[in-house]
């Protein structure tokens, strides 16, 4: 009897789901960075109506350079032998995403809205604030964070929306990256679940349900797997390339933890670990702080977006 209630209730669940996701058609994403524009280009892509929301006529303009960019690489493999299919392709992606000053605005006509601005809960909160005003009751809210609690995120909303909003967590470059992480509050319904997991898969990702706790799962078990390659070195038990080539020799990983922390950005890497900290959810022997980290981050060098971080790029 328990097997069939159980199966009776995911029935219902997969019906409820089923009608909710066919009303997705408009989609809203609010930042036009690499993680707002990437998603942005994989929605249109999939044939969604998308408005890319950010604060001024330049972020906007370089959003949309970065998705023509990067579709341009897409249509060159889709359609090696064929300029005219390649255009086509572009135009027609293109064609799919208007942009907007006016978050409010663009959130009123919204089925679907995925946030994706900096990693700040005060900012966050006051947004999802105007949103939650904005938009329909319907509409479902996500964030895209990385790193912050989203139940503390829909905090700033009412009851109702808080039913409605999740974690909806992609990886950098977007297009490329086929993992999304679903993240479930206490609050969120089954249905508003299920459609965000058939959205995931349509815009051709692999998506992957946890709930609201630090890091996810991805990040759960990296940060604190890169945090300790820095205390080896704060500890001299080895070089930057010795622990580097170890990983990828021994372990088989695409990268040595210093050379990811250096693309992942070494600011990034530390904000997560002092939230974490904050927290005080987890393990603080896998919080405490790194010399070697706060060395280079003292010194401004962050990666490779800054020219320098374990590794100089500034001679490549």
């Amino acid at each position: 009897m328990l097997r069939l209630n159980k199966l009776s209730v995911s029935k219902r669940a997969f019906s409820t789901s089923s009608l909710l996701f066919k009303d997705i058609k408009n989609v809203t994403i609010i930042g036009a960075g690499l993680m707002g524009s990437g998603i942005a280009q994989v929605a249109a892509q999939a044939k969604y109506n998308v408005t890319m929301v950010d604060t001024s006529d330049a972020a906007l303009e370089n959003g949309k350079n970065i998705i023509s960019s990067s579709l341009k690489r897409v249509a060159r493999k889709k359609f090696a032998d064929d300029e005219a299919k390649q255009k086509e392709f572009i135009n027609q992606t293109m064609s799919n995403i208007k942009t907007s000053k006016d978050p409010n605005e663009a959130a009123s006509s919204s089925d679907l809205i995925v946030e994706a601005i900096v990693e700040n809960i005060d900012i966050k909160q006051k947004l999802f604030k105007g949103l939650d005003q904005a938009a329909s009751a319907d509409t479902i809210f996500t964030s895209n964070t990385s790193s912050l609690p989203v139940t503390l995120i829909a905090e700033a909303t009412s009851e109702e929306r808080k039913k409605r909003f999740a974690g909806l967590h992609f990886f950098n470059p977007v297009p490329a990256m086929k993992l999304v992480e679903i993240v479930r509050t206490d609050k969120v319904s089954d249905s508003v679940i299920d459609a965000l997991n058939q959205f995931s898969k349509n815009v051709g990702k692999v998506p992957v349900n946890c709930k609201d706790t630090p890091g996810f799962i991805v990040n759960r078990l990296l940060v604190p797997y890169l945090m300790e390659s820095y205390r080896i070195l704060d500890r001299e038990e080895a070089s930057i390339e010795d622990i580097d080539t170890a990983m990828k020799l021994g372990a088989g990983m695409p990268m040595g933890p210093l050379e990811l922390s250096d693309f992942i950005g070494l600011d990034t890497m530390k904000f997560i670990v002092d939230g974490w900290h904050k927290e005080g959810k987890i393990d603080p022997a896998l919080t405490q702080p790194s010399k070697a980290l706060d060395k280079l981050i003292a010194e401004g060098n962050l990666g490779r977006k800054t020219g320098k971080g374990f590794y100089d790029y500034s001679k490549k």
